[in-house]
């Protein structure tokens, strides 16, 4: 049974993840509410707010088999309209949060046989959007941290993330308020239809299990095709 340290498992595709994880492995949580995250013997959860609490390493075990890290924001704006105040927000929760839960839960990731990370980006990285540049500058930092300390940390840790299209969790309700809004979206991708969480989060699932021991330093298109086709 692994330990492995989910950061945002309170919604979406953290709370996914901690529910297809929790029956073979030992789930620690940290989010700012419990959510709807289920009760179990597997899962130990902790309030955290990782843009104005101090990571409290002493909740977690001797050694962390995995850690993810799931807090992000969907902001969409005109570049004329972006202020500095809204590129520094979205660099500190998704970018510079990732950056803090790994340094403090490192020494912990090295007494594991075998470690992994995984992190998230956004498919907007790859592929250039209207009124994504304040996210993909972010992510942009998510994924040149993702390779930075995959080479850092090989052979024993490794350090991978997924990079999902828009997918159907509370974070895109605002995006996906209208069933013409939905199917708009779910269009534009060549699979047409929008992605859900059990789709990103078995991915992560994978890059968590040794199934993945020979992959590091990668940045994984969930994306419905979104990056990669056009037809």
């Amino acid at each position: 049974m692994k330990n492995i340290l989910i950061i945002g498992a309170s919604s979406g595709i953290g709370l996914e993840l901690a529910r297809i994880l929790k029956e073979k492995n030992k789930i620690y949580a940290l989010s700012r509410s419990r959510g709807e995250l289920p009760e179990s013997e597997n899962i130990k959860w902790k309030a955290y707010d990782v843009l104005n609490d101090d990571m409290d390493t002493d909740f977690l075990p001797d050694h962390i088999d995995g850690l993810v890290y799931c807090p992000g924001s969907i902001n969409l704006k005109p570049f004329r309209g972006i202020k500095v105040a809204d590129v520094m927000s979205e660099f500190e929760l998704n970018a510079l949060g990732a950056f803090k839960v790994i340094q403090a839960v490192l020494p912990k990731l090295k007494k594991s046989a075998s470690a992994s990370v995984v992190l998230f980006s956004t498919v907007a990285v790859r592929q250039g959007m209207p009124y994504h540049s304040s996210i993909g500058m972010a992510k942009g930092a998510v994924e040149g941290m993702t390779r930075s300390l995959a080479a850092e940390f090989a052979p024993s840790i490794r350090v991978n993330a997924v990079a999902p299209s828009l997918t159907d969790t509370p974070l895109a309700t605002r995006l996906l308020s209208s069933d013409e809004r939905r199917d708009s979206s779910a269009q534009r991708h060549p699979l047409k239809r929008l992605g859900t969480p059990a789709d990103i989060a078995s991915m992560a699932k994978f890059l968590l299990s040794d199934e993945a021991s020979w992959i590091t330093g990668q940045i994984m298109a969930v994306d419905g095709g979104m990056s990669a086709l056009k037809i």
